[in-house]
């Protein structure tokens, strides 16, 4: 069984969006896959930190949107994205200080990006729309 399986009710409506939200989910599943095999340390941090980047990345695309829409939210938004970065990087520093963290790792990316896309990224999709997005 999946992991963490992808459903539509995770979807915003934005196809940008949803790519993006889509990869997180599926590299997720990928972690997990990775430590239930035995996957070595130099493979869950490469994992780690490529979920790192790539989250970063969505984050920037966001944020840009929510520049160029007026998105009046922004701030708060941002602030939930400053968060998490600081959660994934900790996860990422014990990790590299000999810590085993992927069990850690999985529950915090599963929890939050259920709760952020249900609850949080759901909350600008109307915006968006009414500005001509999505």
């Amino acid at each position: 069984m999946t992991f963490m399986p992808w459903t539509q009710a995770l979807e915003v409506g934005i196809a940008e969006i949803d790519e993006q939200h889509r990869w997180l989910v599926e590299q997720t599943n990928a972690l997990h896959d990775a430590l239930q095999a035995g996957a070595s340390r130099a493979q869950v941090g490469a994992l780690l930190e490529g979920l790192m980047d790539y989250v970063i990345n969505h984050f920037i695309a966001e944020e840009n949107l929510f520049a160029r829409l007026g998105y009046p939210e922004a701030e708060a938004h941002q602030a939930q994205h400053d968060l998490f970065n600081g959660q994934v990087m900790s996860l990422l520093d014990r990790h590299e200080a000999g810590e085993a963290v992927g069990a850690d790792a999985l529950e915090l990316l599963k929890d939050w990006l259920v709760h952020h896309i249900l609850k949080v990224d759901k909350a600008y999709v109307a915006h968006f729309r009414a500005h001509g997005l999505g």
